[in-house]
């Protein structure tokens, strides 16, 4: 309770404060323009955060990640496209509401599903994180170790359709987060550039492979003559739902949003999973199924209740264990190691202040959401209809300042435009670049604490060591286990999929 007070102070600071109001709108834009994600509005954003002090800059990036989720049902709904893979299932429902006139309705349906859902997803993160930050009391060098293989197991499951290319995107990150001086003082892979001592720095990495590929790629499609963007989108109808109406989806809500969060906690799930298993939970339990995919209100409120509520289900692993079970997650794991904040107990105890502060920023982001999507919902969908000719050159100038920004080094815009061009053509072949971004983090730390372990065991086999040791053996059983995460969610998306059928273009490719 004192932690919670003293973050009062934080939260409550102009600088986060504003910070907050960016985090919401940005994200909100972020999520709305398709092509985008709150992936790559995180990676491009990190770098202002540096002059920002940590709560205000970690509230930012959070509220960036949540408003994100909730923009990608706008284009969802308007122009059946997915802003981000998490809206694809409200494509179902929300743009035959749009045909029939009722896009405003659609897009009150899912800011209010939205905003409880993340609310209550904040809710568990507050009370759940703090108490599994207790085990990591316990962790030494073999538990960060086996943490960190454990996160490396989440590749297959970020792989996408093809497993063989997501190893091959790991393997990439892992090559590339080894550069530069080893535990033991040895230079590694810097082909004797000094600039590459230091290690290929994160940001200018990420930064590279989410917007100037993604740059790259959107240009391409403009000089092909392709467009994801219709001409049209109506704007008629009521934002806020008839309490009548909303009384009787609340229950849908409320179930959905529980098990967004369970999802979320689950490393290698996702928005997109919970979505269409909370649309799966809408349809199995509704009096009228035959009217899903026709404009039926529950089709919107279930999935958006449940892809906002992985959000902050997705924060507590990622703070008290380090776990990233996302890209996004994992982008975040980078903005809290650059503020030299490492994810365990010491983030509740000794930085409690900030900890508390971003959680409450987190809480009250989605709130904020709420009112802006409520003040401005009638005039949102122009935010889809920015011209790629102004977006490009706009995404193009920030990515080359903000790699520069992280050190003022040319060194670091090098490394975003080689990491560019190749997230370019992992796009075109495929290749999906979120296991890269796992890499570069989890490589480096796995790097350190197998060589600190190895120490530790003293002459012992460090198997032998590890097996002695009970958390460590806990976490082997979980590494196991995460092996066979990717057959199962692929089981159940495919099942979902097949069910309801294919939303157009897939949200994938968006």
């Amino acid at each position: 309770m004192e932690a919670l007070i003293s973050s009062f102070v934080n939260l409550f600071a102009p600088d986060t404060l504003i910070a907050l109001m960016v985090g919401v709108c940005g994200g909100m834009v972020i999520g709305a323009l398709p092509g985008l994600s709150a992936t790559m509005g995180i990676a491009l954003l990190i770098p202002v955060t540096y002059g920002m002090n940590p709560a205000a800059a970690l509230t930012m990036l959070a509220a960036i990640y949540t408003s994100a989720i909730y923009g990608g049902s706008i284009s969802a709904i308007l122009i059946h496209t997915p802003g981000t893979p998490s809206s694809a299932a409200t494509c179902l429902d929300g743009y035959p509401m749009t045909q029939k006139g009722e896009a405003l309705h659609a897009i009150g349906l899912s800011t209010v599903s939205s905003c409880i859902g993340g609310f209550l997803s904040a809710i568990a993160l507050l009370i759940i994180a703090p108490l599994l930050a207790k085990v990591s009391l316990a962790f030494s060098s073999s538990e960060y170790f086996l943490i960190a293989i454990f996160g490396l197991t989440l590749i297959a499951s970020l792989a996408g359709k093809s497993v063989i290319k997501g190893l091959i995107a790991g393997a990439i990150g892992l090559m590339a987060g080894l550069i530069g001086m080893s535990p033991d003082a040895y230079a590694r892979f810097t082909f004797k550039m000094p600039a590459l001592l230091g290690g290929i720095s994160l940001i200018p990495a990420m930064i590279g492979l989410f917007s100037i590929s993604q740059v790259m790629i959107q240009a391409e499609e403009r000089g092909l003559g392709h467009s994801t963007v219709k001409e049209e989108a109506k704007i008629q109808g009521h934002f806020l739902p008839p309490l009548k109406e909303f009384l009787g989806l609340l229950p849908l809500i409320l179930k959905c949003s529980v098990v967004g969060i369970l999802v979320g906690i689950l490393p290698g799930a996702g928005g997109d999973i919970a979505s269409w298993v909370g649309l799966n939970m809408a349809k199995g339990s509704s009096k009228t199924p035959q009217l899903f995919g026709t404009g039926h209100p529950e089709g919107i409120a279930a999935p958006e209740a449940a892809n906002n509520a992985v959000t902050g289900g997705a924060l507590i692993p990622l703070l008290t264990l380090g776990i990233p079970g996302s890209s996004t997650a994992a982008v975040l794991l980078g903005g809290l190691t650059i503020h030299g904040l490492q994810p365990g107990y010491q983030l509740f105890d000794k930085y409690a202040d900030v900890t508390y502060a971003v959680i409450l920023g987190f809480l009250a982001a989605n709130i904020i959401m709420g009112l802006v999507g409520w003040a401005v919902g009638r005039y949102v969908v122009k935010v889809s209809k920015v011209p790629l000719p102004l977006l490009i050159p706009c995404i193009t100038v920030f990515s080359i300042l903000g790699s520069y920004a992280a050190s003022q080094n040319m060194t670091d815009v090098y490394v975003a435009v080689v990491f560019g061009m190749i997230g370019y053509l992992m796009r075109k072949y495929g290749v999906p670049p979120a296991p890269v971004v796992l890499g570069l983090i989890l490589g480096p730390m796995a790097d350190n604490h197998f060589y600190q372990a190895s120490r530790m065991a003293n002459g012992v086999p460090l198997v032998n060591y590890m097996l002695s040791r009970p958390i460590s053996v806990g976490i082997m059983v979980l590494i196991v286990l995460a092996l066979f995460a990717p057959v199962i969610s692929k089981v159940i998306a495919k099942k979902y999929q097949a069910k309801f059928g294919d939303v157009g273009e897939s949200a994938e490719d968006v």
